[in-house]
């Protein structure tokens, strides 16, 4: 069993660098940009399809794509670009998830992806990276690869902004400072991904902190969000409500997310416990503290990084 990790950022914010770093330490990684490539390559379906939709104007003498003025017409319209990513989102994702089904059991998959742009997108993996540098660092990057300053700040327009992507996002690296900095950040990552993996394949709730009360997290809701969505997800119901003390805002909390879902009984948990384990979210040992209508069962978090508990009431 593998773990899938997007890991993604803003034009020029350095997620391939990240990327790369994660592939040195034994990540598999699948670079989005590459599959982009040979999924419009000459003679596929989606080569056929973009020309269906922009034209011969975009076809090469050689038959292959014209980027170039392809990026021309997708730049300057969101409406031919939300086409042409209607046409080769899907068909990455699949050569993604058949590179994926083939990594060896126990792989941390990462897929080094610009565009995960909504919560559907960011609940198909395991973790969200998301990787940020300020405007001017990434300005000035893109100006290294060729572009104009012009042109690199239109690019950048096209693009979410940075709370949007934010919000998507489990982990949030830093790449604004020196490469020192970035490999301390990408170190603790990659030793979180590795017990995660672990755990995962051993259908194992990460272990819980010491129990103790902080102060109001912010990230609290953003990550109930993202947790609901993978949870819907897998389980084909809903909705996932975010309960508990860390949904109260301004309230000091145990910093471990509660969940709760309805279901018609217990035989429904049964039937989705090795998809909620298989997706991270593997069977408690212990019963959960008694709560009228809840069930004694509950699911934990195999990821270390963020404490779970998964309730399920009876309708």
């Amino acid at each position: 069993m593998t773990i899938t990790v997007a890991v993604t950022g803003g034009i020029g914010a350095g997620k391939s660098t990240v990327a790369g770093m994660l592939a040195a330490r034994g990540a598999v990684v699948v670079d989005s940009d590459r599959l982009a490539r040979e999924v419009v390559g000459i003679g596929t379906p989606g080569l056929l399809a973009i020309e269906q939709r922009f034209g011969s104007a975009i076809i090469a003498g050689d038959g292959s794509l014209d980027r170039a003025a392809l990026a021309a017409i997708v730049f300057a319209d969101a409406g031919a670009r939300k086409d042409l990513e209607g046409i080769t989102h899907p068909l990455v994702r699949a050569r993604f998830e058949a590179l994926r089904a083939a990594a060896p059991p126990g792989s941390v998959v990462v897929n080094d992806i610009p565009l995960v742009t909504n919560r559907d997108v960011a609940a198909a993996f395991h973790l969200v990276v998301g990787v940020r540098a300020p405007d001017n660092v990434r300005v000035a990057r893109l100006i290294d690869r060729g572009l104009t300053e012009a042109d690199a700040r239109a690019r950048m327009a096209t693009q979410i902004d940075d709370e949007l992507r934010r919000s998507l996002c489990d982990v949030w690296i830093d790449n604004g400072g020196s490469p020192v900095q970035a490999r301390r950040q990408t170190d603790l990552l990659w030793s979180r991904l590795v017990q995660f993996a672990a755990n995962v394949d051993a259908h194992r709730v990460a272990p819980d902190g010491d129990g103790s009360v902080v102060a109001y997290r912010p990230e609290w809701p953003l990550a109930a969000a993202l947790l609901s969505d993978r949870i819907e997800r897998v389980i084909g119901a809903g909705p996932v409500r975010h309960v508990g003390p860390t949904s109260r805002p301004g309230q000091p909390a145990i910093d471990c997310i509660e969940l709760e879902v309805g279901v018609v009984g217990r035989d429904q948990v049964e039937s989705w416990a090795p998809a909620l384990a298989e997706a991270g979210f593997p069977r408690r040992p212990d019963a959960p503290e008694p709560a009228p209508g809840r069930l004694d069962v509950a699911h934990g978090n195999a990821d270390p990084g963020r404490s779970l508990n998964l309730y399920f009431t009876v309708r």
